[in-house]
């Protein structure tokens, strides 16, 4: 299939995502969020498909924003199914039950950030900015914003950025907790892959189970987390990977995982 404003491709059982419109910027519209909610719907369904990069074409953006020619358009009514449109995607990323690994190389600000919020681990080059400017143009986020920024860096952190609409420097991501890592921009997308292929080496089994009891832990209490966790753990043990990992650890020598 061909796509509008996406580059998609699979290699070593990587798949890159590439938000493909520079000359915007690499906003999303309407087409872009359509586009990512096909995709991810491929992915998941891709067995051979273990992990995910999504980065921005360019060097100047990862996602700036919405596209403002859109937005200027909705109403009550609309702007409801705009944001809803847009959770759907971003938590159909969230929850695709494979890593999915944000190339942070530029600006990644409203729906940008956003986007880089609901996946699982955000590198970033040096260049980068972040933020939620929303109330600059009299709107909130509406992709999940408020909602997961809140959860991963604090709510009274999260309500200061909001609500000033300040951008966040990649050494300030960094900081409090927004970026896992920064990277010079000509690293960054070389460093992704790297994790990628390290995540790949692993039991693939003990990765996806590890992954649904992280996603959850921000849905659950404490003692709801450890009985989700100690099932998963649980079903890990059952699986021929486990055999092996550990038979390997006793043999000083690398596991052959199979994901069986």
């Amino acid at each position: 299939m061909e796509y509008q404003n996406l580059i998609f491709k699979v290699e070593n059982k990587i798949a890159a995502v590439i938000i493909n419109r520079p000359e915007k910027l690499n906003a999303l519209n309407n087409k872009t969020i359509e586009e990512l909610g096909i995709v991810f719907k491929i992915i998941k369904d891709d067995d051979d498909v273990k992990v995910v990069v999504v980065t921005g074409a360019g060097e100047k953006a990862f996602v700036a924003g919405a596209d403002i020619s859109e937005l200027n358009s909705l109403n009550a009514i609309t702007g409801k199914r705009f944001s809803e449109k847009g959770q759907d995607v971003f938590s159909q990323i969230e929850n695709l039950g494979k890593p999915v690994i944000a190339a942070i190389n530029g600006f990644a600000l409203g729906g940008g950030c956003e986007l880089a919020l609901a996946c699982h681990i955000r590198l970033a080059s040096g260049n980068a900015m972040f933020g939620q400017p929303e109330v600059n143009l009299g709107i909130i986020p509406g992709y999940g914003g408020t909602q997961r920024l809140a959860r991963l860096i604090n709510p009274g952190r999260a309500a200061e950025y909001i609500l000033t609409g300040d951008m966040i420097s990649a050494e300030e991501a960094l900081r409090i907790g927004l970026v896992n890592k920064v990277f010079e921009q000509s690293e960054l997308i070389p460093k992704a892959y790297k994790m990628a292929e390290k995540i790949i080496s692993k039991g693939q089994i003990a990765v996806q189970m590890a992954l649904k009891a992280v996603v959850s832990s921000s849905e659950l209490n404490l003692n709801e987390g450890l009985k989700i966790e100690s099932g998963l753990f649980a079903l890990t043990t059952s699986t021929k990977d486990f055999k092996e990992g550990t038979k390997a650890f006793l043999e000083k020598r690398k596991p052959e995982f199979k994901g069986e």
